[in-house]
């Protein structure tokens, strides 16, 4: 076989290519799921290590502040190293932490644990992303690919539940962990066989101080926003981790612009229809993340039923998701890339405003999960709009940055219209006339719904729990509201910013 052009994919066959996109898929499902498995193992996990809350806290978030950190630095080793080399190393990283959970008998261990398992997730997310830009020359195809790779990635948040709740219905908390160590293990071997290097031809010097700008502020704006979600807009810890880290962030990015080889090359922002991509990124996985959060806890919480009973009534965003995503593409050819952008975000946002409109019941919420999985088609179309209109030197570039917008969209999803659901929660919640709690037994209910219903079943006070669950609901249906705007919004500017005219079919070189 020729050497391959360092920027480009040898040609290869057509087996061959959408073989090497079924590693890449299966890769970034287990890495998706791991974004919210864990949720539903942490109580099984908590009764046999004993974490203390901040412990708690930690083997949760060192997750995603590692992976959120580490996404722009390992996206640009790739594009000089060689992008399946540092995949490949991304699996091995991957299974390998994922199989030293069995050696985690504390919490520091698994919380070091988890820090491995986003580094290995830091090299694979992006690397998928830019190793399809490589196999699929052909705008075409590679349109139809990014469907798919869009719909796994949804699929795996949403299925990470489900999975989770079968697992500790059967084995214990390391189950969540080893589940991926024989998919990372296949994905390995079948990398080696299937997929070709590729890396930038040109890639310039490595700038050590950009990458540790990089890692400290994403790791700092990531702290900041789960820090304001869990203690509110008062905590002055969060203030200052803000400030310094959109002050790092702010150097970071004045350094590549005037670096002629930029660790990241911020000039892409420059082109409107890659800026509306990122946006639309960001804010369809800020609606999934939020949505996936909040009817997960109305589900167990409210409506008492199991983890893996919730995990299944959270199905439909899937099944929307793995029906919309491939579909996209074909819609962008028959009506345009900017209308069909801007309109699975506004499905998306049909899919809020449904759960505010209507009365709360499980058809209804269902039925917002659904609307929500097809508005994240659109993940499809911006995807295609980031890469094709990205050099192929750039395509690490580019998914770099769109892997930053889908895990700032997620924490803020859950850190924003979280918070907006608790302090709406708060003020509906009436305690008046009820008996039996204490005042401060009170004052600990109205912090969140888990809190009411432990006070509730220690004090024989059936009445705060109805309350409590009556105004959870409420505070649901009021998120959606404000959810619906959120994404109405972002659709108007997306399809402000994307021209109507706008081609997939063409590319930059």
């Amino acid at each position: 076989m020729t050497a391959p052009h360092p920027a480009t994919a040898p040609a290869l066959t057509r087996g061959r290519r959408w073989a090497g996109l079924a590693v890449l898929s299966a890769s970034l499902l287990v890495v998706a799921m791991d974004m919210t498995v864990l949720n539903v193992a942490l109580p099984d996990l908590a009764a046999h290590l004993r974490p203390t809350a901040a412990q708690q806290l930690w083997i949760i978030d060192v997750y995603s502040l590692v992976l959120a950190g580490l996404l722009v630095p390992m996206s640009a080793l790739a594009d000089r190293w060689g992008r399946r080399l540092v995949l490949l190393a991304g699996f091995t990283v991957f299974g390998g932490a994922s199989l030293l959970v069995l050696l985690a008998d504390t919490p520091a261990a698994v919380i070091a644990v988890r820090a491995l398992l986003g580094a290995g997730g830091a090299m694979i997310m992006p690397t998928t992303l830019s190793m399809i830009r490589s196999l699929f020359p052909d705008p075409r195809e590679r349109a139809t690919a990014l469907g798919v790779w869009a719909a796994t990635s949804s699929l795996g948040m949403a299925i990470g539940p489900i999975l989770g709740g079968l697992l500790l219905e059967h084995f214990t908390w390391h189950a969540a962990f080893l589940v991926n160590v024989p998919i990372m293990a296949a994905a390995l071997a079948a990398g080696l066989l299937l997929l070709p290097e590729v890396r930038d031809p040109a890639p310039g010097r490595w700038d050590a101080l950009a990458t540790v700008q990089a890692v400290a502020g994403m790791v700092g704006l990531v702290w900041s926003v789960k820090h304001f979600a869990k203690h509110g807009p008062a905590d002055p810890a969060a203030w200052i981790a803000l400030a310094a880290s959109l002050a790092v962030l702010t150097w970071f990015v004045l350094r590549c612009l005037h670096r002629p080889d930029p660790l990241l090359d911020v000039r892409l922002f420059a082109r409107r229809p890659f800026t509306a991509g990122v946006l639309a990124a960001l804010t369809s996985m800020l609606a999934m993340a939020a949505l996936l959060l909040l009817v997960a806890q109305w589900l167990q919480l409210v409506l008492m039923l199991s983890p893996f009973m919730a995990g299944v009534h959270l199905t439909p965003m899937a099944a929307g998701a793995v029906l919309a995503s491939p579909l996209a593409p074909w819609l962008a050819d028959r009506i345009g890339a900017r209308a069909a952008l801007a309109g699975g975000l506004a499905v998306a946002g049909s899919g809020f405003a449904l759960l505010y409109a209507a009365p709360p019941a499980v058809p209804v919420v269902l039925t917002a999960l659904f609307l929500l999985g097809c508005g994240a088609g659109s993940l499809t179309i911006a995807s295609a709009i980031i890469m094709s209109g990205s050099p192929a030197a750039k395509a690490g570039n580019a998914a770099a940055i769109e892997e930053t917008a889908y895990d700032l969209g997620n924490v803020l999803g859950v850190a924003v219209l979280g918070s907006v659901a608790a302090v709406l929660y708060r003020t509906r919640l009436d305690t008046t006339g009820i008996t039996g709690p204490s005042t401060a037994d009170l004052d600990a209910a109205r912090q969140s719904l888990g809190a009411a219903l432990e006070v509730a079943g220690r004090t024989d006070a059936p009445a705060l729990a109805a309350r409590a669950g009556a105004a959870f609901t409420d505070s649901l249906t009021r998120t959606g509201l404000i959810g619906a705007l959120v994404m109405l919004t972002a659709a108007a500017v997306v399809f402000a910013l994307v021209p109507r005219d706008l081609d997939l079919r063409t590319q930059h070189h």
